[in-house]
């Protein structure tokens, strides 16, 4: 009996063994089977931080009338492109009437004043050319000159003394003078009255131009219709706010007036966007950027870094700066303004050097070192040191230690090594 259960207890633990042997072999195999290996390529490994914004034009213009009113007709539509000084709208003027009466009357008053002036002048011609104005003067030199002659005649036979004879010799000196200056006096005169004349007619002028401004917006000796807005720079239409019959209100120093039409050069955009503070420091003017424009699928737009804002705002709790970036100029696509698009800032670039996934490393918690598990035989893995410089999170660089001819183990979580 004690030999029987021997026998069977020796046979239970032979077969046991057995059993454990096959479970372990068909497990190793298996294992194997499932291991995924990978091998190091030759890739571009580009290291960025992300701002996010939109696309603005570098230059944007809006477009005031210069008169209050009534919008009569548009010329133009948004996307039409326009020159500087062509017409955007027409501004049908609804002025006072109480502007309008006093207007009027100014003009009446200055045409009175106007006429008055030239008869003035008329008669002032008259006299002038008759010289009528200097007759005294010229008759008192004439009596003069005829009294000194005769003085001189008795001086000369010795009836008067020389005192007496220049006492008249004075008095005619003195006569001249008065002629002279009587004739200077009669010119100036002249002059003084047509300068009344020219300021009377263009007060006149003023007061027509200014009748013609309240009723059509526009007067005669004017090169430009203030009724008529104009566009003053080179550009597309981005848009019109107003409509035909919308009222508008002019630009001046208390209003800033209505916005007719907003125009921009499509040929000069940036991209504004914003970046976290974390990233910020890591910038510099002139970085290159690559833009994606949500509207526009597989393709990315080319732009150079050329603003950092000095100040951050706070966000949704973290704090963001403002960057600005020039957006080189292409005939391929038309970009709108106002695309939403994310800027990717490449802080560093390594073109054409291997590169293995970085989950496939295995980290050392006592140092620097990192390693890979490199594939030595059928069945075994050896853990080799490599040395990896640039990685953008997902992609390493490897400067030595492993080739693209070699297999590593497909690692699903970062192991630390002793």
């Amino acid at each position: 009996m004690n030999k029987g259960c021997l026998i069977a207890f020796g046979l239970f633990l032979l077969i046991g063994t057995a059993g454990l042997a096959y479970y372990f072999q068909t497990k190793d195999g298996n294992d194997m089977q499932n291991t995924e290996l990978t091998k190091a390529t030759i890739d571009n490994i580009i290291k960025k931080t992300v701002a996010t914004g939109s696309i603005r034009p570098r230059k944007e213009v809006n477009i005031k009338p210069q008169v209050s009113g009534v919008v009569d007709r548009l010329y133009v539509e948004a996307g039409n492109v326009v020159k500087k000084g062509d017409k955007i709208a027409r501004i049908k003027l609804v002025p006072s009437q109480v502007n309008i009466n006093n207007a009027q009357s100014s003009v009446q008053l200055a045409s009175i004043r106007f006429k008055e002036a030239q008869r003035e002048l008329e008669r002032q011609n008259n006299v002038f050319s008759k010289k009528l104005d200097v007759e005294n003067a010229k008759v008192s030199f004439e009596n003069a000159q005829k009294e000194e002659e005769r003085q001189k005649a008795l001086f000369k036979d010795g009836v008067i003394s020389e005192i007496d004879y220049n006492r008249f010799k004075l008095d005619l000196n003195l006569q001249k003078a008065s002629l002279e200056n009587a004739k200077i006096s009669a010119n100036n005169n002249l002059k003084q009255f047509e300068s009344e004349v020219d300021i009377r007619r263009q007060e006149l002028e003023f007061a027509k131009d200014n009748l013609a401004l309240l009723r059509e917006g526009a007067t005669k000796n004017s090169k430009q219709v203030s009724n008529i807005v104009v566009s003053t720079v080179d550009g597309m239409i981005l848009d019109i706010p107003v409509e035909e019959g919308s009222s508008v209100i002019e630009r001046n120093n208390f209003n800033e007036g209505t916005n007719i039409a907003s125009v921009a050069d499509m040929n000069s955009l940036i991209f504004e966007g914003k970046v976290d503070e974390s990233d910020v420091g890591k910038l510099k003017e002139g970085m290159p950027l690559e833009l994606t424009v949500g509207a526009i699928e597989n393709e990315k737009f080319s732009a150079e870094l050329e603003y950092i804002a000095p100040k951050g705002v706070t966000e949704e709790g973290t704090v963001k700066f403002e960057v600005r970036a020039a957006i080189k100029p292409t005939s391929k696509t038309f970009l709108r303004a106002g695309y939403s698009a994310s800027g990717d800032i490449i802080l560093s670039r390594k073109d054409s050097v291997i590169v293995i996934n970085e989950r496939d490393l295995i980290a050392s918690k006592d140092s620097d070192s990192t390693f890979v598990q490199l594939k030595v035989g059928d069945n075994d893995f050896k853990k080799t040191q490599i040395k990896i410089g640039l990685s953008d999170g997902i992609l390493v660089e490897v400067k030595s230690g492993l080739d693209t001819t070699q297999q590593i183990k497909v690692l699903k979580n970062v192991t630390e090594v002793n």
